[in-house]
């Protein structure tokens, strides 16, 4: 039995992120979606919330589970029984960052693999980050998350226009 897990702040969890999870879970026996909970990063979200969004989001698969993390992904994987960690790749520029981020888990932990899926094309310029500048703006990001999620965004940046 392969147990893999695709590790993220997911801030939030967004469509390139829901078809990832969705690839790899199709490729493992077991998925681990790894919510990082990183206190001394700026998030929108925090860890509970970025769970709930995530679980709402992944509902339909039998073979995810939604959890939190903290530390060294690599040392968590170790301690935790994961043989991959799933990797989604944009771009270029995603994997050079990827790639580097391997060799240094590769030193700490050879017996574990990386497996980079690369994003499908209509979702290859998505990140979180553009998805809350533009939400922040008031735009329209429907066709980038679930109706939960768009509804999370609207609250959130409302909460901060008062």
């Amino acid at each position: 039995m392969t147990r893999a897990m695709y590790p993220g702040s997911f801030d939030p969890f967004h469509f390139g992120h829901l078809d990832i999870a969705r690839r790899a879970a199709g490729l493992f026996d077991e998925l681990l979606v790894t919510i990082f909970d990183a206190p001394a990063k700026r998030l929108l979200f925090s860890t509970e919330e970025r769970i709930e969004l995530a679980r709402e989001a992944l509902e339909d698969v039998q073979n995810i589970s939604i959890v939190s993390y903290s530390g060294l992904t690599v040392k968590w994987a170790q301690r935790h029984g994961v043989r991959v960690i799933v990797r989604g790749i944009r771009n270029v520029d995603d994997l050079s960052f990827e790639s580097r981020i391997d060799m240094a888990n590769r030193q700490m932990a050879p017996q574990i693999e990386t497996c980079y899926l690369l994003c499908s094309p209509k979702y290859v310029y998505l990140s979180s980050t553009i998805l809350k500048e533009v939400a922040s703006l008031d735009g329209d990001v429907s066709h980038w998350v679930t109706p939960h999620t768009e509804q999370a965004l609207q609250q959130r940046f409302a909460e901060r226009k008062r």
